[in-house]
């Protein structure tokens, strides 16, 4: 592994050694792809990631926080129990399993599933950090994908630019924070006391002291933030105020035949549907994956109630079905929010001294990357990449017939369901992913994992066409 005090020559190799695989972006996606590709032997992998170093929204790790998938929706058990990279494994190296044991937490807090991923990162070989990828390109002569990055040095620098060949490439860039348009000027302004909660922490000690602070997004980064806010501000002077758009403070979906959503086989059923059904469907499952955890909503509760033991109600507003309109400075130093609710078809304005904006985030474009490809891609009816049951962008035979494929992670929402961004889905996904690019069955997957059945016709696991499929030539020792 380049670590960013000691970075490495430049990464090539020529068309007479490609590369099988090659991952763009590492999230905790690719991460879990590259340690399933791991023990894999004579797959040929690297993996590039601009930034100098793991890390996985570090501006939300607050005290206490959970990820709301079981523990055992690490990087690899749900594909690979016996892997050397499950979160079982890595307590044991750090000899916390008696402890994890006795402690019961299937759900473990964000900041350990964070140090788990940097685990797996600082241990695994195939993983670039500090490396830039510019360009990606189709070379008809050696048919093959060209990878063109330049590698950073520790202050973001170009320091040297290289080249790579592969035949399959998986694109695991992320996501980005989403600010709506009304806010954008605010939110880019210097100076300016509107923050993206992806950022929260860096800035907390200033939202701390402000006079008035809103929280906009009902999701559950919006109640995080509110309830960390509201347990460090003093009862009787919290002034703090929520707004969501959705109609209600609402509690994620999780039954247990509702969590069937995220298994392969609702996946499965979800591609195979007409694209305008999978759009209409999209928004109206927002609660299966974007509202707030039921704990979360009633510590909330919990710490409202208790400042009212006294006598008085606490100085709060917490305000569902509101969008913002329009958004302003006034007075030099505050913020002036013009709101819209829906239902009651009322506006007002809301004035504010620090906005924390817990709108979610929206998928990185592809088309930055692939611009050199995009005469090779085929789009929906929306303009969108079409991706195929293996997670593969649909593109030209002139590509697919040579057996060179690229793959997406996390951004295939529109063709793949609720299940795109779910940790529980990752190391399936990868598991597919590399059954595909090895042409065999390298990770075993069961056929049905769900109860549910989803449909009156069962989709069934789809085998790609042999002509899609390209058996690994061995490598010479050394490549």
């Amino acid at each position: 592994m380049n670590h960013p005090d000691t970075p490495a020559p430049p990464l090539r190799h020529t068309p007479a050694t490609p590369r099988d695989l090659v991952g763009i972006g590492i999230g905790p996606f690719n991460l879990s792809l590259a340690a399933l590709a791991h023990p894999l032997t004579g797959l040929s992998t690297a993996f590039y990631e601009q930034r100098p170093g793991f890390n996985w929204h570090p501006g939300l790790l607050l005290d206490g926080a959970r990820i709301q998938v079981p523990f055992l929706a690490d990087l690899v058990t749900l594909a690979d129990p016996t892997s050397h990279w499950t979160f079982l494994n890595y307590l044991r190296s750090r000899e916390r399993l008696f402890p994890f044991y006795f402690a019961e937490h299937l759900h473990i807090q964000r900041a350990e599933y964070d140090a788990y991923c940097r685990w797996v990162s600082d241990n695994l070989p195939a993983l670039h950090y500090g490396h830039q990828v510019d360009a990606v390109r189709w070379n008809a002569e050696h048919a093959l994908f060209e990878v063109d990055f330049t590698q950073l040095d520790t202050d973001g620098e170009a320091e040297a630019l290289g080249r790579t060949y592969t035949r399959n490439i998986a694109i695991g860039i992320g996501t980005e924070p989403h600010v709506p348009e009304p806010l954008r000027p605010l939110a880019s302004a210097p100076g300016t006391p509107v923050v993206h909660a992806a950022d929260y922490l860096d800035h907390r000690d200033t939202l701390l002291a402000a006079g008035h602070v809103t929280v906009v997004g009902s999701g559950q980064s919006g109640a995080e933030v509110f309830l960390d806010l509201l347990r460090a501000r003093p009862a009787g002077r919290e002034r703090l105020h929520w707004i969501g758009r959705t109609q209600a403070f609402a509690p994620m979906e999780y039954s247990k035949l509702g969590l069937e959503h995220f298994t392969p086989d609702y996946t499965r059923y979800f591609h195979a549907l007409p694209e305008p059904v999978r759009d209409r469907l999209v928004p109206a499952q927002w609660q299966l994956h974007k509202a707030v955890d039921a704990d979360t909503l009633a510590a909330i509760h919990d710490e409202l109630y208790r400042r009212t033991l006294h006598g008085g109600w606490p100085d709060t507003t917490l305000t569902p079905g509101v969008r913002v309109r329009t958004a302003g400075r006034v007075a030099g130093t505050k913020i002036e929010l013009h709101l819209e609710h829906a239902e009651q078809g009322a506006r007002s304005s809301l004035t504010t001294d620090a906005v924390v904006l817990a709108t979610g985030y929206r998928p990185r474009p592809l088309s930055p990357l692939l611009t050199a490809l995009d005469p090779y891609i085929h789009r929906d009816t929306g303009e969108r990449p079409s991706i195929d049951e293996h997670y593969r962008l649909v593109l030209d035979p002139a590509i697919t017939t040579a057996g060179c494929h690229i793959y997406v992670q996390n951004a295939e929402h529109h063709t793949h369901g609720v299940g795109t961004p779910d940790l529980g889905l990752a190391a399936w996904r990868s598991a597919t992913i590399l059954n595909t690019v090895t042409a065999k069955t390298t990770y075993p997957l069961p056929a049905r994992t769900a109860f549910t059945t989803f449909g009156l016709q069962r989709q069934r696991p789809q085998i790609p066409p042999a002509h899609q499929l390209r058996a690994l030539t061995p490598l010479a020792d050394g490549i």
